[in-house]
């Protein structure tokens, strides 16, 4: 089951997304679930969120998940929300 989380960082948290990086990426790479994803833009052009689109047994387990990521236990996010999804058009080539 695909699910996806969309959160905005807490204002003038760029340090600490930067810092928390590479941990992320590796919770990323060692978890494997992640469809798509990256990040979203302020004004300036600077890192000040995120959205990821990944698959998960049920709604606990992307709970779980979530809730494991880095970002979300360093506290980056000022809110974030997940939701199960399903794609529909255009799967931009992607095996979901």
């Amino acid at each position: 089951m695909l699910f996806v989380v969309t959160a905005l960082d807490k204002e003038n948290s760029l340090a600490l997304r930067m810092a928390t990086r590479e941990a992320h990426f590796e919770y990323a790479r060692t978890t494997n679930v992640i469809k798509i994803g990256g990040p979203f833009l302020d004004a300036k052009g600077d890192m000040a969120g995120s959205l990821i689109i990944f698959e998960a047994a049920d709604l606990a387990a992307a709970k779980a998940w979530h809730a494991n990521d880095p970002y979300v236990k360093a506290g980056l996010f000022a809110h974030s929300d997940l939701r199960p999804w399903k794609v529909t058009f255009n799967p931009i080539g992607a095996n979901f």
